[in-house]
């Protein structure tokens, strides 16, 4: 009898083993219903997300398999499987009416528009909803949203796409003349229309290739400051503008001397240039009604000169003063102290000025272009892409940076001699995964090393892309094409966007019409500097006090000054660009 009973518990215990190991295999193999993106918080472990979304180790590993390999770490970006769950009947949840309304506990970088998205709300009903949140959002904050379900709301990781707010009396019409998207395709994106029809204060989906003019605060599109258009407080201006023409040591009676020196890139030729952007800039502004005193100096780039032009008292009375544009020529104008109290724009070289009282740096810093393609690439790169950073001994700091933010990155050390060996560059590169290179060095013979290097290597089963945090003119070498830099979708910050010179440019045009050629990048930011500065003066009487006006773009430049502490005033403005084809587009972030 007893060992009839041993082999039956033994019997029950096997059956039960049978379906316990059966049930795991089959919560093991159950085919995910969604995916949710985690990107992984400081101090966060591994149980804690298992816990929270309540699934396996196994089926966390099952779907991030760089996990085995790299361990949990800080900033990575993981996959969460959602099951779906099996609903048990509750009668007492039937007889309770459906509420109208959710709680939301408002999270660190949440904004009102993207909420009001997600819960199919517009920014209006969020606020009647919550009177609390009209001066904006707190983390931690618990408010009202709509009922509905959650599986709709957009992905954390959203960059094909751009949001628009619609506006009072917008219709189809108006929409696709701001932006560029049809209805067919706000329809296709935005499927809720076809019930509600167009709403004020509705947040629609449109593609991120489709944006107009407008800028993105927020993730949010948003119309940028037209001062053209403006009402004028202030309309006769004087402006003194200083540029190293040189112009004695031109010989003019000799025509083929003259004509070598104005074919050489040399400061002639940069102040000529810099000097029709400033007078087209002139004829727009008179067209709009105001009026320019102007006042031109030669400083023949010598400080004794500028001496003898500040001391003729020529500067004492005038509202704004551009230049020089060299920065230590710039430096020596604003330490003068019978000037102090004036305007000056240091307008063209990218080296940093003195920050003393009433200078504005029109040219965006280094650091300033570094930081914005830092939080770019922490958005666009995470543990899913293989990350190559090539640094040369000068950007040590850089490649220091980066390894901090990105910490599974592998270091290619470039030779010596400014190359990079292209067997190693092949022994790192991947073909299961996408390859982000980020190339630091101001060295051409490294960077057309790599470019090439990197070109070659961009093919069917190897996608590779090049980003760099700081592009400077040495760039604009003839030697890079736009072929190879299209093919790695070359991505870089910088403070000027290329002109569209296409035919039918009214503005290309009727500059070859003044000057006899298409504006160069020296004109156009005489044009963009020169047009600012005068139309922040006639809007807020004061250049100093236009800083709240925001953001202003023209041709190529825009402006958004900052002030600093010691009441100088910095342009913190970035375009970032990436090369596709032949063609360079702006990534509106």
């Amino acid at each position: 009898m007893g060992i009839t009973f041993k082999m039956s518990l033994f019997k029950y215990k096997t059956f039960f083993s049978f379906f316990f190991l059966l049930g795991i295999k089959i919560c093991l193999s159950q085919v995910p219903q969604d995916f949710l993106i985690h990107r992984v918080k400081k101090g966060e472990t591994l149980t804690q997300i298992i816990d929270y979304y309540s699934i396996s180790e196994a089926q966390l590993n099952e779907y991030n398999p760089s996990l085995k390999k790299l361990g949990i770490k800080k900033r990575m970006v993981l996959r969460i499987p959602v099951y779906q769950k099996i609903k048990h009947f509750d009668a007492d949840k039937q007889n309770k009416s459906v509420k109208s309304f959710e709680i939301h506990i408002v999270e660190p970088k949440e904004t009102k528009w993207r909420l009001a998205f997600e819960y199919g709300m517009t920014i209006n009903e969020l606020d009647s909803l919550n009177p609390q949140i009209l001066d904006g959002l707190k983390i931690g904050q618990e408010i009202r949203v709509r009922n509905i379900d959650l599986s709709k709301t957009i992905p954390e990781k959203d960059s094909i796409y751009n949001y628009y707010q619609v506006l009072q009396s917008e219709g189809y019409y108006r929409i696709e003349k701001k932006l560029g998207v049809n209805r067919y395709v706000l329809d296709s994106l935005n499927p809720n229309l076809e019930k509600t029809g167009l709403q004020v204060g509705m947040i629609l989906r449109i593609p991120d290739s489709l944006s107009g003019k407008f800028k993105i605060e927020n993730d949010l599109l948003v119309e940028r400051v037209n001062l053209i258009d403006s009402i004028f407080k202030k309309r006769k201006i004087k402006m003194g503008l200083l540029l190293p023409f040189k112009a004695k040591e031109i010989i003019f009676d000799s025509i083929e001397n003259t004509k070598k020196v104005l074919e050489e890139r040399n400061l002639h030729t940069i102040s000529l240039d810099f000097y029709s952007g400033v007078l087209f800039a002139l004829q727009r502004a008179s067209r709009s009604g105001l009026e320019i005193d102007l006042s031109t100096f030669d400083t023949e780039n010598n400080k004794l000169k500028i001496n003898d032009i500040v001391a003729s008292g020529s500067l004492d009375t005038l509202d704004l003063i551009i230049g020089p544009l060299i920065p230590s020529n710039f430096d020596y104008l604003s330490n003068q102290k019978q000037l102090i109290n004036i305007p000056k724009i240091a307008p063209l070289s990218s080296k940093p000025v003195n920050f003393r009282k009433n200078v504005f740096q029109s040219v965006t810093d280094e650091n300033i272009f570094r930081e914005k393609m830092y939080e770019y690439l922490e958005k666009k790169l995470d543990s899913t892409h293989h990350i190559l950073i090539v640094a040369d001994s000068k950007n040590k700091i850089i490649e220091d940076e980066l390894k901090l933010k990105f910490p599974w990155a592998i270091n290619l050390k470039p030779e010596k001699a400014d190359y990079i060996i292209p067997e190693l560059v092949d022994s790192l590169l991947l073909d299961s995964i996408p390859n982000k290179i980020i190339l630091e060095t101001q060295s051409f013979p490294l960077i057309a090393s790599a470019l090439s290097q990197f070109s070659a290597q961009n093919r069917q089963f190897r996608d590779v892309q090049v980003f760099t945090t700081y592009r400077s003119n040495i760039y604009n070498n003839e030697n890079l094409s736009r072929k190879s830099l299209g093919g790695i979708r070359f991505t870089y910050p910088t403070g000027t966007k290329p002109l569209d010179q296409t035919t039918g440019n009214k503005f290309v045009d009727e500059f070859v019409q003044n000057y006899g050629k298409p504006p160069n990048n020296n004109a156009l930011r005489g044009y963009d500097v020169v047009l600012d500065a005068i139309l922040r003066f006639a809007v807020s009487k004061d250049i100093r006090k236009s800083i709240d006006l925001g953001e202003t773009q023209y041709k190529s430049n825009r402006f958004f000054y900052r002030k600093n502490e010691n009441e100088s005033f910095t342009n913190k403005s970035v375009y970032i660009l990436q090369h596709k084809g032949y063609e360079i587009y702006e990534i509106k972030e």
